[in-house]
């Protein structure tokens, strides 16, 4: 037997997960398992002397940062105690800690970050003589949080600075001089560094590892080095997250047996299967196995409020699969289904005659497809009735590429959805005139038409000499993200008339791309530049107009 001392945490949270009482996915349970039977080996000790002080220091010294625990003292769940004997229990048979690397994958609102602050301070104040402790992130904002997390329970604990102060380098503990730093993509020099113990936050943004090499060559002349990765899933495609997860899933597997692997700890919170999240609920708490802090720090009700805006919005589905489930989300997929758009609801101008638009364009290279939306309401009525017209050079026409992606360029020009400019190029200033068209011949007069920088120059030349306003709405997610939520409602309750074959093939076409923040951008499938979306993204740019002035506009339309 090579167990020295144990407080038991890890195999009370073991035993829990391994009879049910605590619900756990297959990964963390298969982690569990080899810890246990590590315990009866003989490569390694297991001895929680060092685990037992850094948590005796958090729960009798450590106060908690955030709202609506703030100044509370920190009192470690099960699952927090476990974690902590096994990264700081397991030893070599010289006493040295076992575990180098840590992989820490949790939803959010879990108290990573702050278990991770908590952790940090302590090794600070009790690790030992001149350590060099780094807070790591992506970028300079996410790596902040941890450090300020840090200032302030240090803060907490030495209001005076009397044995610990800050200034712009980072925190030092005067008494054994080791100090906390920040690290990050942007941090100028990352070589030099003479790590003992990092923590590096949010890695599902990373796309490469510079900052995980540079910490650990930093750590490479260290006895007791240790580097803990925390963070949720991501939707980078082929980052350093992805890469380190195949590594992580491969060790428990045990498909990985070298010394590297042995020495690297995966510590996984993830759902067993996508199912589980829709059929989760209080009563079976499947969704506890991606939130261990679900009902004790996370809330209930918030997971299902969150749960409930999944069900209702891509862009939400996406985002809240990924942070709250360690889902993997691709970069971009499909943003609708088609049964979303598959429905039938014309138009009839006549009935819009004397009525006010809001508008949006999507300009493109003068020998590519451009869109022109205009959106009008009609007194007491939620439908969005949308006039468009599409332009192409004629050159463009014998393109087989869209041809082949389903594309019917001149079956829409007959049909009128298409106008087809004489030529190679054409002038975007056409564009314009066809917005006067419709308050010449219909009387629809435009309150507002956004458009994209790009390409828009004439456009809104010819916009000025009519007298029609125009404004810029940037294609960026955070411009856009509402718009396309908005969107999606209005499409599931059929609050959108007017589609055409045309819209709905560049609907078919349009993807999600999610940003860190959740946000949601319309892009082309990768690799298909071939697969139009321009009416989705003249859609989304007449909402935003809309969304901007929605009172105001909607006053006016109740008053004709």
């Amino acid at each position: 037997m090579t167990v020295v001392k144990t407080n038991g945490h890890l195999e009370a949270y073991a035993k829990a997960v391994e009879d049910r009482t605590i619900p756990a996915g297959q990964e963390l349970k298969a982690v569990l398992r080899r810890l246990m039977e590590g315990m009866d080996g003989e490569e390694w000790l297991y001895d929680t002397t060092e685990a037992d002080r850094r948590m005796a220091f958090m729960e009798g010294v450590i106060r908690l940062t955030k709202s609506p625990f703030y100044g509370q003292p920190m009192r470690l769940m099960l699952w927090q105690k476990a974690f902590i004997s096994a990264v700081y229990g397991f030893r070599t048979l010289d006493g040295l800690p076992r575990f180098q690397r840590v992989l820490l994958l949790i939803g959010r609102k879990n108290t990573k970050s702050e278990t991770s602050s908590a952790l940090l301070l302590t090794d600070m104040i009790i690790g030992g003589h001149g350590r060099d402790i780094v807070c790591s992130s992506n970028d300079d904002l996410q790596a902040n949080i941890l450090f300020q997390a840090c200032d302030t329970m240090r803060s907490m604990i030495d209001p005076k600075s009397v044995d610990t102060w800050r200034n712009q380098r980072g925190l030092k503990c005067l008494i054994n001089d080791s100090s906390i730093f920040k690290l990050s993509d942007r941090t100028r020099s990352k070589e030099g560094r003479n790590v003992d113990f990092a923590v590096v936050d949010e890695v599902h943004e990373m796309r490469d590892n510079v900052i995980v090499k540079s910490i650990e060559q930093s750590q490479s002349v260290k006895d007791d080095p240790l580097l803990i990765m925390i963070t949720t899933e991501g939707v980078v495609n082929e980052g350093f997250l992805d890469a380190e997860l195949r590594r992580a899933r491969e060790i428990i597997a045990g498909e990985a047996d070298d010394l590297a692997s042995r020495r690297y700890l995966p510590w996984l919170y993830t759902q067993d299967s996508e199912r589980e999240v829709w059929e989760g609920n209080r009563e079976n708490r499947l969704w506890m196995k991606s939130n261990p802090a679900l009902g004790e720090v996370k809330r209930w009700d918030y997971l299902e409020q969150q749960v409930d805006l999944a069900r209702q919005s891509r862009a939400d589905r996406a985002y809240v699969l990924c942070k709250d489930f360690n889902i993997k989300q691709n970069s971009s997929e499909a943003w609708l289904m088609p049964e979303d758009y598959s429905y039938d609801l014309p138009v009839d101008v006549e009935a819009l005659r004397g009525g006010v638009l809001v508008g949006g364009v999507d300009l493109a290279e003068t020998t590519d497809l451009s869109c022109a939306k205009a959106m009008v309401m009609l007194p007491g009525s939620p439908v969005k009735h949308f006039l468009t017209q599409y332009f192409v050079p004629e050159g463009k026409l014998s393109q087989s590429d869209d041809r082949s992606a389903g594309a019917r360029y001149d079956q829409w020009a007959r049909e009128g959805l298409l106008k087809v400019c004489p030529g190679n190029y054409m002038d975007v200033s056409v564009v314009a005139d066809w917005f006067l068209s419709l308050y010449q011949e219909h009387g629809i007069r435009p309150y507002a038409v956004g458009y994209d920088a790009r390409f828009a120059t004439d456009f809104i030349q010819r916009m000025e000499s009519y007298g029609f306003d125009t404004e810029i709405v940037y294609q960026s997610p955070e411009v856009l993200n509402t718009p396309i939520k908005m969107i999606e409602a209005d499409l599931r309750s059929h609050h959108i008339a007017g589609l055409s074959d045309m819209d709905r093939w560049c609907l078919s076409n349009a993807c999600l791309k999610l940003d860190s923040r959740g946000n949601g951008l319309l892009v082309k499938a990768d690799g298909l530049h071939s697969r139009r979306i321009d009416g989705a993204v003249a859609t989304a740019i007449a909402y935003e107009v809309y969304r901007r002035h929605r009172s105001e506009y909607e006053l006016i339309v109740s008053k004709l």
